[in-house]
């Protein structure tokens, strides 16, 4: 263990650490107020709530440091953790716990568990191991190429019918960046392109016709009219993004001041989770604001260099999964505060509060730092080789 501990990419472990106490820092800060004064809990209730997560994440991050990656291709292993996340987005419907207008919960006690969180992770490793497998195939065919986006089409359904836009946006993200980086003949990528768009066509026809009967009507207001939200202030659709505005505007240059925010005395609802970037240029102003988009880019790079020289191409998908993992929830969350899309409640890395998501992420993290682990150890194999 200590070798491999000797291999770790110690710049993406100070990253993590450092956006993990800021994460603590401005959830403390954001959620103060709220919890007091909405949710009638001290003022630390999701600060220490926040805390038992990661904690949990890190946990679940070593042992993960433990496991080969080649263990992922465990005979029927990865097919029936897809057929289990089939099983429990499907039980949604039936057991699933409303919470924000859609049933995207199970509620285990006092716990609220969202499964989307995980399915996106275990996707990413299906796509690893299902492409790294028939890329050992002599002929690859078209409905090779295809299978695995049908599963991923079915999983973009049942989160999109919960109705959980966000989530299902992410899962047609990672799907379509992990495709476009394949090696594969331009050819056979063209030939599923064709196909892929018919039924994407198909699919985005019937979630039209059935919207109405999905979507809540504040939602559909919500894709539909994002633009001015001041405009609309004393609209759900231009409430939440108006105060966001209002937030950064205070913060000006060099921010108001470390739990110094006006706008977390309710006026943003969200201030703790999908709206935490808002407070952060309030408190630290736009340069702190700044800081965190230049953290999160330094967190992107890190993980395409690792995606580049992983030691096999599984390692190498999972990792630029991971990539598009991290970076659709950091676009879609900025873009959603900032007004440019419509808000669709996606957590920012780290940052926001949640349980499921920050687990997921941390775990997604130390996926990495393995395949670069292992990366580092096939690279001294190799120099030993060729001695």
């Amino acid at each position: 263990m200590k070798k491999k501990l000797l291999n770790i990419n110690y710049f993406l472990l100070i990253l993590m650490i450092i956006f993990s106490a800021f994460g603590l820092l401005m959830i403390f800060s954001s959620s103060s107020v709220a919890s007091i004064l909405r949710y009638d809990k001290p003022a630390n209730y999701f600060f220490i709530q926040q805390i038992k997560w990661i904690i949990l994440g890190y946990i679940a991050g070593a042992f993960i440091l433990l496991i080969p990656t080649k263990y992922y291709r465990g005979k029927y292993l990865i097919e029936l953790a897809i057929f289990l996340v089939i099983l429990v987005l499907s039980g949604l419907f039936l057991y699933g716990a409303i919470a924000g207008g859609a049933q995207s919960w199970y509620k285990i006690g006092h716990t609220n568990i969202q499964p989307a969180e995980p399915v996106k992770l275990i996707l990413i490793i299906y796509l690893g191991v299902y492409y790294y497998r028939i890329s050992l195939k002599n002929r690859i065919s078209v409905w090779n190429m295809i299978f695995p986006l049908i599963i991923a089409g079915i999983i973009f359904v049942l989160i999109a019918m919960q109705p959980d836009l966000g989530g299902a946006c992410i899962i047609f993200i990672i799907t379509m960046m992990i495709f476009i980086s394949l090696p594969i003949a331009k050819r056979q990528k063209k030939e599923v392109y064709k196909i892929a768009i018919i039924v994407g066509v198909v699919i985005a026809g019937a979630l039209l016709l059935l919207g109405k009967n999905i979507l809540h009507s504040y939602q559909i207001s919500r894709i539909l009219n994002f633009a001015n939200p001041c405009q609309r202030y004393s609209e759900d659709t231009g409430y939440q993004v108006c105060n966001g505005y209002i937030a950064i505007h205070n913060g000006g240059l060099t921010g108001v001041g470390l739990g110094n925010s006006t706008q977390k005395y309710l006026y943003l609802p969200e201030a703790h989770t999908d709206f935490i970037f808002p407070i952060i240029c309030e408190e630290l102003g736009l340069i702190g604001g700044i800081i965190v988009v230049i953290g999160y880019f330094a967190l992107l790079v890190t993980t395409l260099k690792i995606a580049k020289n992983a030691s096999n191409l599984q390692n190498s998908i999972i990792a630029y999964g991971i990539f598009a993992y991290l970076l659709s929830h950091i676009l879609i969350n900025l873009l959603g505060v900032l007004g440019l899309i419509p808000l669709t409640g996606v957590p920012l890395p780290f940052l926001s509060y949640g349980g499921s998501y920050n687990i997921c992420m941390i775990a997604s993290l130390f996926i990495l730092q393995k395949i670069h682990i292992e990366s580092k150890e096939n690279q001294v194999k190799i120099k030993i080789r060729n001695l």
